[in-house]
């Protein structure tokens, strides 16, 4: 049994491993093709921010987009992990944005080039105080949803997924072993759009916990987080 805080599971997590295009309506306003298997790409451990820190926005962007998103959080390890048994690997969840530089991504996708530069950056990924798996107890039935200056962006329900959790398990650890504080951001609901300077953004998840965070009046370089909270 590992001594370590899964409840702090960012302070040594090794991998972000994200699902790109997992709701049929975000793939469909970004003009992407309905995928027939899991997107996948990867964040840094650095790409994690936290109630109090700066989000900063990459020199290269003028695009800066939201995305919200139910992260899962590994909690023992395995490689090949079958679907009957993949929620016995879950410790927990978190809210997540994945902040994403769209015009970058844009470019790249023009390119046929990775998307490391528009998703992978520092503070990248926002996330919430850490959920443990009893508070949610269906997560293939929770509901998500993201506002900005107060009016509704996204919202939308896991079981919209394309590819369920388990689905999502199994298929990961086929290619990369999970370990134990891994994280898993499992797509995001239709309705993404630009920060813009001075913005509030508000994300949740339905009855269990909401995240805000602001554009620093004083510079055009910085989000910050400054309150997240359960009920």
């Amino acid at each position: 049994m590992s001594a370590r805080n899964i409840g702090r599971f960012w302070e040594w997590g090794r991998k972000i491993i994200c699902v790109g295009r997992n709701y049929a309506d975000h793939a469909i306003e970004l003009k992407n093709a309905i995928p027939s298997e899991p997107v996948l790409f990867l964040k840094p451990p650095s790409a994690y921010v936290r109630e109090g820190s700066p989000i900063l926005v990459p020199f290269y962007t003028s695009n800066l987009h939201h995305e919200v998103e139910l992260g899962v959080v590994i909690g023992k390890a395995g490689t090949a992990i079958p679907q009957s048994s993949a929620m016995d690997h879950v410790a927990g969840y978190v809210l997540c944005l994945d902040m994403t530089a769209r015009d970058v991504q844009d470019e790249c996708k023009s390119k046929g080039l990775p998307w490391t530069l528009a998703k992978a950056f520092n503070t990248s990924c926002p996330i919430s105080d850490f959920i443990p798996k009893e508070k949610i107890p269906d997560p293939g039935s929770i509901n998500l949803w993201l506002k900005v200056n107060d009016i509704m962006k996204q919202s939308g329900s896991t079981s919209q997924m394309i590819f369920s959790i388990p689905y999502l398990i199994n298929y990961i650890s086929e290619i990369i072993t999970l370990e134990e504080g891994d994280l898993i951001l499992t797509g995001t609901p239709k309705g993404v759009s630009s920060v813009q300077e001075q913005d509030e953004l508000q994300a949740g998840i339905d009855g269990i916990v909401t995240m805000t965070a602001f554009h620093t009046p004083s510079t055009r370089e910085t989000l910050q987080i400054f309150s997240i909270r359960s009920y």
